[in-house]
């Protein structure tokens, strides 16, 4: 049986920093000083842990920081992704339905440490919301996986299209369609459409913009904007108008679902525009004219979740 070849996706070291290049700090605070660099060396840690880790297992592996990464991963069975849901999301940019991706919260939420510093600052770390391990379990997880007693999960990601082009990245999590500054009103409209048919009313808006999530990106800015979580098997897709002008009689149209056999059109009427992918670090411009669709209809992401996420 040929070994196993592993992509480890690593977070760089210095995310947290808490001094700047002259080595002088500028936290005058000396308690958030030191929680910052213990993040940096939880962080560290953790990497050196899981690293030594595959040392002794019979796989082949290679460590590349996810800021160096910018080809599609490729020839690999596994990609382990150290660090939170960033590090996991950006993998996924790179990634088809082909390979599986484990996610390792390498510094997760102390909840004394929460407590104790919450009358100060928020001492909240990495959520790792779609994280099944960290470094104290990841030997046993990697190890089930790697005889096959775990199996990914399927999730649905957002397909993009820009006058009929696809875009060759897909959303994990979310898709925002805006304003290059968000704050700015702008003018679109929307429709859904069932297997090509328009058979749903044209939605006009002036807003801050569009977002919609998937299942897994449904606990993160849907949520804070008030909507619903999803069952993380879900294959539908949420929608929300942002902040609507005077929406009138279709207030009740600013949000709702897609579903898998439906997608979105949106003509863009602003001058310019932004369409926002898994945060702010990946993003295509548009313009007056221009023909957004939505969909579910993208490869699948497969991903060994959390047991509670796959319990729901």
């Amino acid at each position: 049986m040929s070994r196993r070849r592993l992509l480890v996706l690593l977070k760089p070291g210095n995310v947290y920093p808490s001094r700047c290049s002259d080595g002088v700090s500028r936290v005058t605070n000396p308690r958030v000083l030191g929680y910052l660099e213990n993040r940096c060396e939880v962080h560290m840690d953790a990497i050196k842990s899981c690293q030594d880790i595959l040392r002794r297992k019979a796989v082949d592996w290679e460590p590349v920081l996810r800021s160096d990464l910018v080809q599609p991963i490729r020839n690999v069975d596994l990609v382990v992704t150290i660090g939170g849901d960033g590090t996991l999301l950006q993998a996924s940019h790179f990634m088809d339905d082909s390979i599986p991706v484990l996610g390792v919260n390498s510094d997760p939420t102390q909840v004394s440490e929460v407590k104790d510093f919450s009358d100060e600052f928020d001492a909240t770390r990495s959520t790792g919301y779609l994280c099944a391990a960290t470094a104290e379990n990841f030997e046993q997880v990697l190890d089930d996986i790697l005889e096959g007693q775990r199996v990914p999960c399927k999730l649905a990601r957002i397909s993009i299209c820009v006058n009929r082009q696809l875009l060759s990245t897909y959303a994990l999590n979310d898709v925002l369609i805006a304003h290059p500054c968000p704050a700015t009103v702008s003018w679109f409209s929307f429709r859904v459409k069932d297997d090509g048919k328009l058979c749903y009313p044209l939605v006009n808006c002036r807003s801050s913009g569009l977002r919609v999530c998937t299942a897994a990106g449904s606990t993160a800015a849907m949520l804070s904007g008030g909507g619903f979580t999803m069952p993380i098997s879900s294959e539908e897709l949420q929608f929300m108008v942002r902040e609507p002008i005077s929406p009138g009689p279709a207030k009740s149209k600013m949000h709702g679902f897609i579903k898998s056999d439906q997608s979105m059109l949106i003509p863009w009427y602003s001058k310019e525009g932004m369409i926002y992918v898994d945060g702010s670090h990946l993003t295509h411009s548009i313009q007056h004219g221009d023909i957004i669709e939505i969909s579910s209809k993208a490869p699948i992401l497969k991903v060994f979740l959390p047991s509670h996420l796959i319990s729901e």
